[in-house]
């Protein structure tokens, strides 16, 4: 018997694991696949949103603004990456500046700080590739970009350092109350668990374990898919900011901005589709992106992309997040979609407090609110390198060329808790893989350190857990 599971090992879940280690309490994060970060939120726009769109009044609102709001502190306190860079959204059109006036007021009364319209001049000083056609935007300073990964990576490592535990390859078949009203009884597919409390923050299957938990209330989340264009370190200069277009006359265009490596994003499509597992690319839904992607900013050098990729977020119709205890012990952290990475500091702490009320949680005096990221030689100058590299030579050994991650990375990014068992695993760990090449040229390198570091064969090497295996046979026999 658990105090509490959390089902679902994305940001949210992660958030809402580390927000619940501050407690004594015996807790577990199951997850149906093989890693931390699988889902919505290895695959999204790394946006943390102001809070402007969301509408006034509703959880999604409140909870954006406080999430972003607590984004710069705990960046430092878990040492991930994320820089406040702003956000613009760009308005082409004089007949649309009554929207970009509704969307300003909007944001005011969320509670947004420093919003402001600004005009032409003052705009294309700030985005000298803003669309010739841009007459004014809404600027919010306190927009930001985040690495997905290393946020959601950072919440669960820290969540482990206060007492969490992990179960990975484990998916939820089943759950009901327990007959003496004591809490959960969870059927999975590597045997059956209980719990005082759930937490159902499973992504897009949260209303197939909600309407387990109230079928007489059932909810509806439609897998809504988002295409993307990554491109190369040589265009992340494009734009400085986060780029929006105002939706308008033309429609609603797609966002461009810098990420936190360097690179340039732009996306995404919004499709729905009834597969939750659909996250291929389609030829139409690129094409839709390259069709919309220079409406708000101009000679985007869609040459340069180095990869395309889609992801799911987990629509409800009403478009608000649902969070709250619908039976008792069973936690509801769903239709956590946009702006949910921006809001999921908030959506922890949120959920911690009503499982803390719940089940009357004490606190945990050994909590350690902190968290050192994994070591980049990089940020070093050189004597500081020159010496990390004397103490441990591995991290003077490059394994990934493109974004120059050594082998001490790598080897780190293995032995954490919960670490990296796969190629996906390393590369969003350390970006080894994510460079021009894709991992063409480290992949091999990778799969050594792996099979080396996890004792096993190189055979067993996965892309990204289950029957993802790089290696399917042989064709010489080594003696």
């Amino acid at each position: 018997m658990h105090d509490i599971i959390i089902i679902g090992a994305g940001v949210a879940g992660c958030a809402c694991a580390r927000e619940l280690s501050r407690y004594s309490a015996d807790i577990l994060v199951l997850d149906k696949a093989e890693d931390v970060c699988c889902g919505t939120s290895k695959a999204n726009s790394a946006i943390v949103h102001a809070g402007y769109d969301a509408a006034h009044g509703s959880l999604m609102a409140k909870l954006n603004v406080e999430g972003s709001r607590r984004m710069p502190a705990l960046a430092k306190e878990l040492d991930f990456a994320y820089a406040q860079c702003g956000s613009l959204v760009v308005c082409l059109s004089e007949e649309d500046r009554p929207a970009l006036q509704k969307l300003y007021e909007n944001g005011c009364a969320n509670g947004v700080e420093g919003l402001r319209i600004i005009e032409r001049d003052e705009l294309a000083a700030m985005e000298p590739n803003v669309s010739d056609q841009a007459v004014a935007a809404l600027w919010a300073p306190t927009g930001g970009i985040v690495c997905p990964f290393g946020l959601t990576y950072a919440l669960a490592e820290n969540a482990a350092k206060n007492g969490v535990q992990f179960q990975f390859n484990t998916a939820v078949t089943g759950l009901h109350p327990l007959a003496d009203g004591r809490g959960w009884a969870i059927e999975t597919d590597r045997g059956a668990l209980e719990a005082r409390c759930i937490v159902n923050a499973a992504g897009v299957y949260a209303d197939v374990l909600h309407n387990m938990a109230d079928a007489d209330h059932p909810m509806r989340i439609t897998a809504r898919r988002g295409d993307y264009f990554l491109l190369d370190h040589t265009a992340g200069q494009h734009v400085r900011h986060t780029v929006f277009q105002l939706p308008g006359k033309y429609g609603k265009g797609v966002l461009v901005t810098p990420t936190v490596h360097g690179n340039l994003l732009i996306g995404p499509t919004a499709i729905d589709v009834e597969d939750k597992e659909a996250t291929a690319t389609t030829a139409a839904g690129l094409d839709e992106v390259r069709a919309k992607a220079g409406l708000a900013v101009k000679d985007l050098p869609l040459r340069q992309t180095i990869t395309s990729f889609a992801g799911l977020r987990a629509h409800e119709a009403r478009h608000d997040f649902f969070i709250g205890e619908i039976a008792p012990g069973f936690v509801d952290c769903a239709a956590i979609e946009s702006p949910g990475l921006s809001s999921a500091p908030a959506i922890g702490a949120m959920v911690a407090d009503i499982v803390r009320d719940s089940l009357h949680l004490k606190e945990n005096p050994a909590f350690d609110p902190t968290r050192k990221g994994i070591l980049d030689p990089k940020t070093l100058d050189f004597a500081a390198r020159a010496a990390l590299i004397k103490q441990n030579p591995a991290y003077g050994q490059i394994i990934c060329r493109c974004e120059s991650v050594t082998e001490g990375e790598i080897v780190d990014a293995i032995h954490r808790v919960p670490g990296a068992r796969s190629l996906d695993g390393v590369k969003r760990r350390t970006r080894a893989g994510m460079g021009r090449c894709q991992a063409g040229f480290c992949s091999p390198r990778v799969m050594e350190i792996l099979a080396r570091e996890l004792g096993v064969d190189q055979s067993e090497i996965t892309k990204s857990g289950g029957d993802s295996k790089i290696i399917v046979g042989t064709n010489k026999d080594i003696f």
